[in-house]
């Protein structure tokens, strides 16, 4: 028999062994993240947030379809030669996702990881390439500003003040397909660390850099040592959308754990609007938050070679208005992707 490589690695990691890379991607973004610093690398954007759409839901079912179509027209394929569809959205049921790709015919894994749902479409959709069970899946999610105050804040109607540690959710869907050959970009996915539920017990809702910032810092500090690597071996270690106030926990709690990723941090929810001009609060947050970011601007820079080596840590926090309503704190949940740039 055949002897498999060991794929395991350390407490909670894995590598990808077969070899996934990004085949192609897409961004599309509301107005306000068009008018943002990130706003040119965007590929779709549009100056109406409803996107044809006659409500907030359908306008982010809208938005995942022109993204998973985008991407996979960017891959130079059609839907029937994606394989596997891994994704979802902070809607209840999912109802973003399964409304917006329903007409691809695509078999799909829905899956909910509140803001770290990219990180963890990414992950489930390289197992399926690396395992040899699919040649190309999509992975795919999606948020919308006003859907999520409206299922989980308040009316847009009820104009209620926001506290400055609160976060705004980013309106805008990111798609990527992962193959198991090279083509047109240069970006490898070559290893994750599956994050853990972790709660310190905070209840304010309307803080979900709080609430994230423990889950972000134990999947990175596991992964430290679960890849015998340092801080200075990546060229960036991005978070999801813990805005200033996460960040600065963040910073705070893997220092008492012995390490300083101070210089290579980088959080899309802080790059994503510009705080002086856009009065975002604390930034930006929601599933579209790392997704746009990562297929507008990240996985570009690597696969042209600006950089090397990324460590993309979405960041979730697991509430429901049910959760919350009784009484309950605000986990939070993190995953970790290993994107690389491979060379010529």
């Amino acid at each position: 028999m055949q002897q498999q490589e060991e794929k395991a690695l350390g407490k909670q990691s894995f590598l990808f062994g077969r070899g996934v890379y990004v085949g192609g991607m897409a961004s599309v973004a509301g107005k306000l993240e068009s008018e943002g610093p990130l706003g040119a690398y965007f590929d779709i954007t549009s100056g109406d947030d409803m996107f044809g759409g006659k409500t907030w839901e359908e306008a982010e079912s809208n938005m995942q379809l022109s993204a998973a179509k985008a991407a996979i027209d960017d891959a130079g394929l059609k839907a029937d030669d994606i394989r596997y569809m891994a994704g979802g959205d902070l809607l209840g049921q999912l109802i973003a996702t399964t409304f917006g790709v329903e007409k691809l015919a695509i078999p799909l894994m829905g899956l909910y990881g509140a803001c770290s749902t990219m990180g963890e479409a990414l992950l489930a959709g390289a197992v399926l390439v690396d395992g040899g069970y699919a040649k190309h899946t999509l992975t795919i999610t999606s948020s919308h500003f006003a859907g999520a105050e409206k299922q989980f804040r308040f009316p847009l109607a009820y104009g209620n003040q926001r506290p400055m540690a609160a976060t705004w959710t980013v309106t805008g869907s990111g798609a990527v397909v992962l193959s198991d050959e090279r083509k047109k970009y240069r970006v490898r996915l070559y290893g994750a660390t599956m994050g853990r539920v972790i709660d310190y017990g905070v209840k304010d809702s309307m803080n979900m850099g709080a609430c994230m910032a423990p889950a972000a810092c134990d999947t990175i500090y596991q992964h430290l040592k679960d890849f015998s690597r340092k801080p200075e071996d990546y060229d960036r270690i991005v978070t999801g959308d813990l805005g200033v106030v996460g960040k600065e926990i963040l910073i705070a709690l893997l220092q008492e754990k012995g390490y300083d990723i101070t210089k290579q941090h980088m959080d899309c929810g802080i790059e994503i609007y510009d705080a002086s001009t856009q009065k975002t609060d604390a930034g930006g947050s929601g599933c579209g938050c790392s997704a746009v970011t990562l297929t507008g601007y990240l996985l570009k820079k690597i696969s042209e070679g600006a950089l090397k080596r990324v460590l993309f840590v979405p960041t979730g926090a697991l509430l429901s208005t049910v959760s919350f309503n009784e009484g309950n704190s605000v986990p939070g949940i993190a995953h970790a992707i290993v994107l690389e740039h491979c060379g010529d």
